[in-house]
């Protein structure tokens, strides 16, 4: 009897019934159907009635042309396990060059996963095992990922690397990454390794949403040193929060992120950097009318890439260091980042800077950005303790305090018994803390929440904080159009313009700024420019 186009799962010995091991039943049906794609060439569907399926102890090896249907998000629910056997990783779908042989040659073509929830909670591996994903699959082609919900994985949610001519769209993950310690590989919500088709890979990653996970939100990864970075990678219309990078590229060329949000991420809302498995950072990307609030640390973080990149047209403001630094990490490259545009953002009420130049950049541009208000972390160094100080999971209060509203923004809260969190933002008498790791409900791990009255300190409030600060070597760089002001009724940006004593402005031109009336002086030159005589039409 030939195998029918769509088979129903339940025809098919899956019971769905929240008890019963479907894995089995699932694995037998992959297969039948795989076997028929392979004799005649007509892909086959299996749908998924409404039911708790669930899957234990054992992956399902997937197999080219098969397409998994759910009847929707909680109504059709992989639930995965591993109680039988502990060392191994369960998801629901896998086949990886390691266990399987994929390569452009043995790959899977014509695969649809849509409208059903993936529950890791289950898979608890000996030692953090990257393999335990919700969805791990390798060379794929022609594949639609869509309306899935993956949550509280042990690694990470959608682990799916090499998509060519594939779109991913509408995708939830939440939670996953529990396992990782914040700094191995996986433990992102949606992370995708790059560079196995070549030059070009046709991706579009949509509408997807990334909460609370344990490394990334959403991140590309160029998988080998050797390979060329690829072009043909598209973010678009996301949501990041909660997770210790929001979205991540970690070795692109071109990569174009856009009408995305990044918000109350814990390193930094969008990181170009050399933390990848190739160790290699993204380039030529660009990153459009997004978003980028309120993340713990940095709104951008941009280093070891040799360009270039361009951000136009976003909103990064209200972050707890700076808006946008420019950095290199050890291991990467450590040349001067090329040709990085900065055009048309808005940097505001950032704790710091609102730019931050750490590592060197020959031919920047920085051209027609409004910076307003940055330097919010102003408040002096205060202590407390006793009565009137109550904590909560992701609070203090001090009703005797009287803080600059947002004045400890990003600063590191001390206790008497050594025990640390990061200040999200604060009112008079109250502060917001980030949890512990992204998508824990606490910042004092675990859960043990300090006594009312425990003592606090905090840090003070360092030293300048200008618009822009340049603290290493711009070569040739653009400065244009760009207005600098402060007008809050306490200013707290002090310069428009700082060039620190280790900075240094060589070449270029900076010419139709609005340098504004800020506290201490529209621009401190502590390193004046070598030339300038190409520093004109500024105001003042």
């Amino acid at each position: 009897m030939s195998f029918p186009l769509t088979a129903d799962a339940r025809e098919h010995g899956l019971t769905g019934d929240g008890s019963t091991n479907d894995q089995p039943a699932l694995a037998k049906l992959v297969d039948a159907a795989g076997a028929a794609h392979a004799a005649d060439g007509q892909p086959r569907a299996i749908h998924v009635p409404p039911g708790r399926y669930v899957i234990q102890d054992e992956a399902t090896v997937w197999r080219s042309g098969v397409s998994l249907i759910g009847a929707g998000r909680g109504v059709t629910r992989f639930v995965l396990g591993n109680p039988g056997n502990p060392a191994q990783p369960v998801p629901l779908a896998w086949f990886t060059s390691q266990h399987h042989g994929a390569d452009r040659g043995n790959h899977l073509a014509d695969v649809t996963f849509a409208h059903f929830e993936i529950d890791g909670s289950g898979v608890w591996t000996e030692a953090y095992d990257p393999l335990a994903k919700g969805l791990g699959l390798q060379y794929v082609l022609r594949g639609r990922f869509t309306d899935l919900h993956i949550h509280d994985t042990a690694a990470t949610g959608f682990g799916c690397d090499f998509l060519q001519d594939t779109v991913v769209e509408g995708v939830l993950a939440a939670r996953c990454g529990r396992q990782d310690p914040g700094d191995r590989m996986g433990g992102a919500g949606i992370g995708i390794g790059i560079g196995g088709w070549g030059m070009v890979e046709r991706l579009t990653v949509t509408s997807c949403t990334a909460i609370g996970n344990g490394t990334n939100g959403i991140f590309v990864e160029l998988q080998q040193e050797e390979w060329p970075p690829p072009r043909g990678i598209r973010i678009t219309a996301c949501h990041a929060e909660d997770n210790r990078f929001g979205i991540s590229d970690w070795g692109a060329d071109g990569l174009l992120v856009t009408s995305s949000t990044m918000l109350s991420n814990h390193e930094a809302g969008f990181d170009v950097s050399s933390q990848g498995t190739a160790g290699v950072g993204g380039r030529g990307g660009i990153v459009t009318g997004c978003v980028i609030d309120g993340n713990v640390r940095d709104g951008v973080g941009l280093g070891n890439t040799p360009g270039p990149y361009a951000l136009r047209g976003n909103r990064i403001s209200d972050n707890g260091r700076y808006g946008y630094w420019q950095h290199n990490l050890e291991g990467g490259d450590q040349e001067p980042a090329t040709d990085i545009v900065l055009e048309s953002n808005e940097f505001r009420d950032n704790a710091l800077d609102g730019i931050r130049v750490d590592a060197g950049m020959r031919n920047p541009s920085i051209l027609h950005n409004r910076f307003r208000n940055n330097g919010r972390r102003r408040a002096p160094a205060t202590e407390g303790g006793g009565d009137g100080v109550r904590h909560g999971s992701l609070t203090l209060t001090d009703e005797h305090a009287d803080w600059p509203p947002d004045g400890h923004r990003g600063k590191r809260l001390t206790l008497a018994d050594g025990r640390t969190a990061l200040v999200t933002f604060n009112t008079a008498t109250q502060l917001a803390l980030a949890p512990w790791r992204p998508g824990a409900g606490t910042a004092w791990p675990p859960d043990d929440v300090p006594a009312p009255g425990a003592a606090y300190r905090l840090p003070g409030a360092g030293g300048p904080c200008a618009g822009l600060t340049v603290a290493a070597a711009l070569t040739g760089a653009h400065l244009r159009g760009n207005r600098f002001w402060d007008d809050q009724g306490d200013p707290t940006q002090t310069h428009g313009l700082w060039i620190a004593p280790d900075g240094g402005w060589h070449g270029g031109r900076a010419d139709g700024n609005d340098f504004g009336a800020d506290p201490a002086a529209a621009t401190r030159l502590d390193t004046p420019p070598d030339d300038p005589d190409r520093w004109h039409d500024n105001d003042p």
